[in-house]
């Protein structure tokens, strides 16, 4: 493997992990119904997961250009990495907006109910 691959592998593990920690800070800030919070998180992880696609993407359309690439165990680790912690992402946006209805509807009930309490 060639030093730019390793470069490029390693990047995207560090982009990846980073939007990983900001994607757990999301599901943490959702087990305490601070959605704005989540939202603020999954912000950040997008970010860091777009900067990891593009240096994926600039690498695939190097070698579809015509430079040379040779198979690199670590640039399929970061791609993997890449691929799961974009799901993990896509499933805390859809965790908040679940969770966000929930509290919704919790909050009516309760208002209903506290209202009939004192009818």
């Amino acid at each position: 493997m060639d030093e730019k691959t390793a470069q490029n592998a390693m990047q995207i593990i560090l982009h990846a992990g980073d939007a990983r920690v900001h994607c757990m800070n999301a599901l943490k800030a959702i087990e305490n119904s601070s959605f704005e919070k989540a939202k603020e998180e999954i912000k950040l992880a997008n970010g860091e997961i777009v900067k990891a696609h593009h240096i994926q993407t600039n690498a695939i359309s190097a070698e579809t250009q015509g430079e040379a690439g040779t198979y690199s165990v670590l640039f399929a680790h970061a791609q993997d990495t890449l691929m799961t912690i974009y799901s993990e992402i896509n499933i805390a946006k859809r965790m908040i907006k679940i969770f966000e209805v929930y509290e919704a509807r919790l909050a009516k009930l309760e208002k209903a109910e506290m209202e009939d309490k004192y009818e």
